[in-house]
């Protein structure tokens, strides 16, 4: 994974901000990255997921992108989630051409965006200083590490992310309140809007926060231009988006997972998908405004989805 080189972003950028976008109306996002890319026969066997394919094969990449957008999404999550630059100087990957790599997770997006017949904003993926660990602490959250140290972490992807030119920075499956105050100082002065998605277990993030305690640590913030919840359970997504909107005033974004349990100790999925398109209708009127899925939540799911939206 060496000798990276970066072609640029497409010119082409959405002519209206996200924020008015969602002052407008709902808008449709996409589903999970990675079981589309399996379902293309990638294999992510590895502890960088996704993120290897930013260098091995990005045409992967940018299939995955387009085939949600083909489904009608209308907002792009890059496969940046768990690209960090400790993650690859653990392969051996110099800092230059990690920066690469995360500008092309930007590129990648934006160029199945730009092959739309309609508006397609990107949105840079910056999941939780656990994701780098690869050991499932993105779902236990309390590191053992200050909100200043987590803030000296995230800083460095969040500068060349903002440099690549996404229309928001999706600050995602944050598991701990801490951590999204970390993020939140991170960000500032970086010139991109962000939203801020907690992962939650019944009525608290998965450190154990109280929803409402979580959510609080966004209101009044105006870079923050959605907050929300994602890579849970749907049925835990219905109260906190009523929790996020009511505690913030901010539109929602709510993204949660297929319902099936991830099993570490096997290496696979178990149970029933429990993600039903028609919840939109109870999301949307408790203020959620970017809708889609998360893990194994595919295409077919995201069309329903967004026939429905389309519909309301």
């Amino acid at each position: 994974m060496s000798g990276v080189l970066d072609a640029g972003v497409p010119d082409a950028l959405p002519g209206t901000p996200l924020a008015a976008a969602l002052a407008r109306g709902p808008l449709v996002l996409d589903g999970g990255l990675s079981n589309q890319l399996v379902a293309q026969g990638c294999d992510l066997s590895d502890e960088l997921w996704s993120a290897r394919l930013l260098a091995d094969d990005p045409a992967q990449i940018e299939a995955a992108h387009t085939a949600y957008v083909q489904a009608g999404a209308q907002v792009l999550i890059t496969a940046g989630y768990q690209a960090t630059f400790e993650g690859f100087a653990k392969r051996g990957v110099r800092r230059e051409e990690t920066a690469a790599l995360l500008r092309r997770s930007v590129e990648l997006a934006r160029r199945a965006a730009v092959r739309a017949e309609r508006e397609v904003w990107v949105a840079a993926s910056v999941g939780p200083y656990g994701a780098m660990l690869a050991d499932g602490s993105e779902y236990r959250g309390r590191y053992g590490l200050s909100v200043a140290e987590l803030e000296r972490f995230h800083r460095p992807r969040i500068e060349v992310l903002a440099g690549a030119g996404p229309d928001v920075l999706a600050l995602e499956t944050v598991p701990d309140a801490d951590e999204a105050r970390a993020l939140l100082q991170a960000v500032r002065g970086c010139g991109v809007p962000v939203w801020l998605s907690y992962s939650v277990e019944g009525g608290a993030t998965r450190a154990g926060q109280p929803l409402a305690e979580a959510f609080a640590v966004a209101a009044g913030n105006d870079q923050v231009i959605a907050v929300g919840v994602n890579c849970c359970a749907p049925g835990d997504a219905d109260r906190a988006v009523e929790i996020a909107a009511r505690v913030t005033g901010k539109p929602v974004v709510v993204y949660p997972n297929s319902g099936e349990g991830w099993d570490a100790r096997a290496k696979g999925w178990r149970g029933r998908a429990t993600f039903d398109p028609a919840r939109v209708a109870v999301w949307r009127a408790a203020g959620a405004r970017i809708v889609g899925g998360c893990c194994r939540v595919g295409p077919e799911r995201i069309a329903e989805l967004a026939a429905l939206l389309e519909k309301q």
